[in-house]
């Protein structure tokens, strides 16, 4: 069944509500933690993925972020970062960034809706998609730099573009 096939016109509803929607389809457990946001969490393959929509009518922006723990030690954090500034090149849209206080590797996008643009259910599930498939392609190469002393360049070969087909 297609997303778009429970709303008559996705004119008149809050992108939350439209999140909620997804969720539901796919049946992850969500929290409504308000009006205007949305957490819940997604398996992959590497880590379970804690995920936040949020709308901000001001900006007029659903922002998504993505999360999972990562650790680690004190003297990789440069190499970390060289790692974050070289991932977030290969990425077309959204960005990583590490939250160390937190201790949480983020992915961020943010999708504008300014002059009364509507989001489709469509658009919201490729933004879901894209943010857990940018971390389960990445987060080896993380590992590999904070914890096998990896050189951020070829930690990063192993993030293959696309698989296509099965094995």
């Amino acid at each position: 069944m297609a997303l778009t096939e429970h709303f008559d016109s996705v004119e008149d509803i809050h992108p939350i509500d439209l999140v909620e929607h997804i969720a539901e389809h796919h049946d992850w457990e969500f929290d409504r933690i308000h009006d205007d946001q949305i957490a819940f969490a997604v398996e992959g393959q590497w880590r379970t993925y804690s995920i936040t929509l949020a709308w901000s009518a001001f900006d007029q922006t659903l922002r998504l972020i993505c999360t999972f723990e990562m650790e680690p030690p004190a003297d990789r954090l440069p190499a970390l970062y060289e790692c974050l500034n070289r991932t977030n090149d290969m990425c077309w849209a959204g960005a990583f960034t590490y939250w160390g206080e937190q201790q949480l590797m983020v992915y961020r996008y943010g999708l504008v809706l300014a002059g009364e643009q509507i989001a489709s259910p469509e658009q919201i599930d490729t933004m879901i998609n894209a943010a857990v498939l940018s971390a389960e392609r990445f987060y080896p190469a993380f590992q590999l730099v904070t914890w096998a002393d990896r050189d951020p360049q070829e930690a990063l070969k192993i993030a293959i573009t696309e698989a296509y087909g099965t094995a």
